[in-house]
């Protein structure tokens, strides 16, 4: 299951660096959103497809699944969310104001 995971988080990163390299906004904010997601991927799969009791003191068992993982991937997501929430407002304000989604046209009309 580990080596699945891995071909996917693989998969995920090259697909998201294909989409960062285009020349329109929107692609890139898809980009970074697919490699936030492969990220999110990759610390699950670090944190290792476990199974076990949960950790709560005074429960007696021979395996408990770490909390980490699960925690650190909560984190993740809300930030991912809010950061591409954030690029896609200021895209899109960066659009009604120069007509344009355009990476090379947007760079030259800055520098007007």
């Amino acid at each position: 299951m580990e080596t699945l995971m891995s071909i996917l988080v693989g998969l995920l990163f090259a697909i998201g660096t294909y989409l960062i390299l285009s020349k329109r906004i929107l692609r890139i904010i898809l980009g970074t959103s697919i490699i936030g997601y492969a990220v999110n991927l990759l610390i699950l799969t670090m944190g290792g497809l476990k199974t076990g009791a949960p950790p709560i003191l005074g429960q007696e068992a021979l395996s408990f699944t770490d909390p980490l993982p699960q925690a650190l991937l909560l984190t993740a997501i809300v930030i991912n969310f809010a950061t591409t929430a954030l690029i896609l407002v200021l895209s899109y304000r960066a659009y009604q104001e120069l007509g344009t989604d355009d990476m090379e046209e947007l760079r030259g009309k800055e520098d007007e």
